[in-house]
C-alpha cells in the first residue's frame, strides 16, 4: 500500500533551498518516491492560522521505503540545513487507502 509523506514549511528565507532540493530530489527518487505536490499556491480552508509558504507531497511504494527516505544517513544533512536555515516544517507520512478488490 502507497504510503505519502506531508510537509508544511514556512520559510522566511529560501537560500538554503537549492542545496536541499539537489540532494533531497535524488534521495526520493532512489528510494521509490515521487513528487505529487511541490510549492505552488496554497490556502486554507480550515484551520488556525494562514496557509504554509509551501506544502510537499511524496508518494512512495509503502510505508517502509518513506521511513527508509526519512531515515536515510545523507538526508540527516538535509534535515539539518532545513533546521539552520530556520524552516518552520511539519512533516508527516501516512498510509495510503488500500487497493480495492
Amino acid at each position: 500500500m502507497a504510503a505519502y509523506i506531508v510537509g508544511k514549511l514556512n520559510v522566511a528565507n529560501w537560500d538554503w533551498y537549492r542545496e536541499y532540493r539537489k540532494v533531497t530530489e535524488a534521495l526520493v527518487a532512489e528510494h521509490g518516491g515521487r513528487y505529487l505536490v511541490k510549492g505552488g499556491e496554497s490556502e486554507s480552508f480550515e484551520g488556525a492560522g494562514p496557509a504554509p509558504d509551501a506544502v510537499v507531497l511524496i508518494e512512495f511504494p509503502d510505508m517502509r521505503s518513506a521511513r527508509a527516505w526519512y531515515c536515510d544517513p545523507r538526508y540527516a544533512g538535509m534535515i539539518e540545513l532545513r533546521r539552520r536555515s530556520g524552516v518552520a516544517t511539519e512533516l508527516l507520512v501516512a498510509d495510503g487507502v488500500p487497493p480495492q478488490p
